[in-house]
């Protein structure tokens, strides 16, 4: 079919843009080609014929990788479960956390001599990395899950913070203007106006983030906040890649298991 087929006749073209008009879009693709161009030599892209002529370090690691060592199943499940709960609690609190902060930063409720400060504290805790919190809250509270799950709270808290503004920011404020109407207070608005409205959104956020934190705690372990992560530097250290391998079958199968269990409650709310 050609456009200049009688079929076509009826159907609108999309109108021509100018070059002035795609100068914007030419211009990002442009830097985001540079930027690559700039970038081969200090990520050193130039490395990857490595891949190819170590083929055989590769393939002896990758067969101790196909024979993952059960031996210890118990140990490497339980450390599993223990990480899902740090990852589990790093979670409520960080929603505990974002509940009242993301309400302060949201332009639409909040006036902005609160709201700004409040912006550049969660831009803060989202910024700095889940190790460096580890780290801080290890040197404090000592090696051990605890710090893991604070570490997990704040950084978490940061993000839902930002997402839960995000929402609250879109609602419909009919609902916000009628229950005003009834004469009730500011925080009266939030909790029957606000929040119905974005508690499912809230709740999704939440699951999405547990979901990132089962994973995110895994690495933790690497610096001493307990679980799975712990285990599999001590195994790493060890140069048991066969354990190694049935560790990382456990994480998988967990977080998996976590991912579909996730997004049936999220089907369910949304």
């Amino acid at each position: 079919m050609t456009l200049t087929d009688p079929k076509m006749a009826g159907v609108p073209r999309p109108p021509s843009r100018t070059l002035v008009q795609r100068a914007p879009d030419l211009l990002v693709w442009g830097g985001v080609i540079l930027f690559l161009a700039i970038s081969f030599g200090p990520v050193e892209i130039s490395r990857l014929p490595m891949l190819f002529s170590n083929s055989e370090n590769m393939q002896q690691f990758g067969r101790e990788l196909l024979r993952p060592d059960f031996t210890n199943w118990k140990l490497y499940v339980s450390q599993m479960w223990l990480t899902v709960q740090i990852a589990l609690w790093g979670t409520c609190l960080a929603v505990f956390l974002a509940i009242p902060f993301g309400l302060v930063c949201a332009r639409n409720i909040s006036p902005i001599w609160l709201q700004q400060p409040m912006r550049l504290a969660m831009n803060l805790l989202r910024s700095v990395p889940d190790l460096v919190l580890g780290l801080l809250f290890i040197v404090a509270v000592g090696l051990g899950p605890f710090a893991g799950v604070m570490a997990l709270a704040l950084n978490t808290g940061g993000v839902l913070a930002k997402l839960f503004s995000e929402a609250v920011e879109s609602i419909d404020r009919g609902p916000v203007e009628g229950v005003r109407a009834t004469g009730a207070t500011p925080l009266q608005e939030v909790v029957w106006g606000v929040i119905p409205q974005v508690a499912p959104l809230w709740s999704s956020y939440a699951l999405y983030r547990f979901e990132s934190n089962s994973r995110s705690a895994t690495v933790l372990g690497l610096i001493g906040a307990g679980g799975i992560g712990q285990t599999l530097f001590e195994s790493l250290n060890g140069f048991n890649y066969s354990q190694v391998a049935a560790i990382a079958i456990v994480i998988v199968v967990a977080v998996t298991l976590i991912d579909m269990l996730s997004q049936t409650i999220r089907a369910r709310l949304l």
